[in-house]
């Protein structure tokens, strides 16, 4: 790890922080993590990429851990995202990249991969399939409608709220419920009850350490949590913007992994779309769905040589 090198970086109006290891002698790997999680998700990938010859480069996205949070939610659509991503590549002289994203990366490599397919030579997405824009209705409407009030996208809804149920519980205790849990239910998340549910004891598997839920712990205790709740809460902004890619097809080389436990798995309808032909129409050029027995949704963490291990026979062959 600390062969890992960081620094702070001027990108669309705001400060990046990034972790980075490695020389592009095969090219750089951009790994994008999601919520509530940091660069550091990708710890195990950083090294290994770097190892066989990459540089691999995971920043902390706009609202998480060095980098800045701007404060409005409306500054949180997948365009801000992407925009900071690109002018991250062009800061670091990266005309194309191979792109890795889990969970919300996964959700802004897609749609980084339908706005400037031009800068990805190839791309793999763990957890969270491409999600076809409906245009009849926004995505936070359609989740409450078929999930209810209680989902936990819905109730990330009202600013504020969320923030001070987790405010009241200890964040190690906190991240360790997030990360560990293996329930592959929608979460369903009713008003007071994150408190008494965060009580129960918790075991620390093989693939992660006190040290780990530590870092986690300490990043979101100085920053809380409401930059990552703001990706939640422009969800129907990013799909008002997105109205002229409505059908719009990925056309970038892609490869999709996912648990079988993932709570993304059981969402209305996924399963369905990822394996009976719609994802493939949606993304032309995917070449292979990955689906690993026991994993559940933290798949880079949980299952880390055998997640560096796809990362790395994917790409070899751009």
């Amino acid at each position: 790890m600390e062969k890992i090198s960081h620094r702070k970086i001027p990108v669309n109006g705001i400060n990046m922080h990034i972790a980075e290891i490695g020389d592009p002698t095969k090219g750089t790997i951009l790994f994008l993590h999601g919520f509530p999680e940091l660069w550091y998700s990708w710890r195990h990938q950083l090294l290994s990429a770097a190892a066989a010859g990459y540089h691999a480069v995971a920043p902390d996205l706009r609202g998480y851990g060095d980098t800045d949070a701007p404060p409005c939610s409306a500054s949180y659509t997948s365009f801000h995202v992407v925009g900071d991503l690109i002018s991250l590549l062009d800061f670091l002289k990266v005309e194309q990249v191979f792109l890795v994203g889990h969970d919300w990366g996964a959700i802004i490599a897609w749609h980084f991969s339908l706005f400037r397919p031009d800068r990805i030579k190839a791309l793999i997405n763990l957890s969270v399939p491409f999600m076809p824009r409906n245009p009849n209705r926004r995505p936070i409407d359609g989740l409450r409608l078929a999930l209810g009030d209680d989902f936990y996208m819905c109730r990330f809804q009202e600013p504020g709220e969320m923030e001070e149920e987790f405010n009241s519980i200890d964040t190690a205790r906190l991240m360790t419920q997030f990360l560990l849990s293996r329930d592959p239910k929608p979460p369903i998340i009713p008003k007071g009850k994150l408190a008494a549910s965060a009580e129960k004891a918790i075991d620390l598997p093989p693939w992660l350490s006190e040290d780990d839920i530590n870092y986690f712990a300490k990043k979101f205790k100085q920053t809380g949590f409401t930059g990552g709740l703001n990706y939640y809460r422009a969800m129907n902004l990013t799909w008002e913007l997105m109205a002229p890619w409505t059908g719009m097809q990925v056309k970038v080389p892609a490869k999709f992994i996912l648990g079988e436990l993932d709570v993304t798995y059981s969402f209305p309808f996924t399963k369905d779309y990822i394996h009976k032909g719609g994802f493939k129409r949606d993304v032309p050029l995917l070449a292979d769905v990955v689906v690993m027995e026991g994993a559940a949704h933290f798949i880079n963490q949980e299952k880390p040589e055998e997640i560096s291990k796809h990362i790395l026979e994917f790409f070899e062959k751009f």
